[in-house]
């Protein structure tokens, strides 16, 4: 008798980068070239319609945090921007359960590739999870054309420096050409890590 045969499990690959520079451009385009993707901003949006979480929020937060079974994700966000203690608590509530999310829908997928957008890989130790990293950055002028720039920048203090980022990945692209470049990119890094 043989021995089973052993499936191949998808390659798994981060995308990463600061505020701005086109990531989820960047994840349209590995869908387009078959990679099964998901985003961890979508995973929490999704979190914080769950009611064990919506109940957390409340009791740490008021009542005022969850309306009609909604989170206030700007509440929220004005909130943890201004106390660090309180970001850490919230990411102490959603990080586990986004990488138990991720861990169950990569556990679905059949797609050679699967690609997560993740904005705070290599801050929450992430990069751990993956097999290869991409990191997409963008000049500063054309991040702040994608993006509100007041917000952002308090967001972007809490990041790595795209330089550190850079260091550490496995892929690099500097996202200031057209949507064709970028997807050569891609498909580049589909095919070298499909192959």
């Amino acid at each position: 008798m043989s021995p089973p045969r052993k499936i191949p499990q998808p390659k798994t690959l981060a995308v990463t980068g600061g505020i701005g520079a086109g990531k989820s451009e960047a994840l349209r385009a590995f869908a387009r070239h078959g990679a099964a993707t998901a985003s961890a901003d979508e995973i929490v949006h999704r979190l914080y319609a769950d009611p064990e979480v919506q109940r957390e929020l409340a009791a740490r937060w008021g009542e005022d945090v969850v309306r009609d079974g909604v989170a206030d994700r700007k509440r929220i966000g004005e909130i943890v921007f201004a106390d660090r203690d309180e970001l850490l608590w919230l990411e102490s509530l959603i990080h586990p359960r986004v990488v138990a999310e991720q861990a169950r829908w990569h556990g679905e997928q059949t797609a050679p590739l699967v690609v997560v957008e993740v904005p705070l890989l290599y801050e929450t130790g992430g990069d751990a999870r993956f097999d290869a990293v991409v990191v997409i950055t963008a000049p500063e002028d054309v991040r702040a054309a994608r993006t509100d720039v007041a917000n952002a920048a308090d967001r972007q203090e809490r990041l790595l420096p795209d330089e550190e980022k850079v260091r550490r990945a496995d892929f690099a692209y500097v996202n200031d050409g057209s949507l064709e470049e970028l997807d050569a990119f891609v498909r580049d890094v589909v095919q070298r890590l499909t192959a």
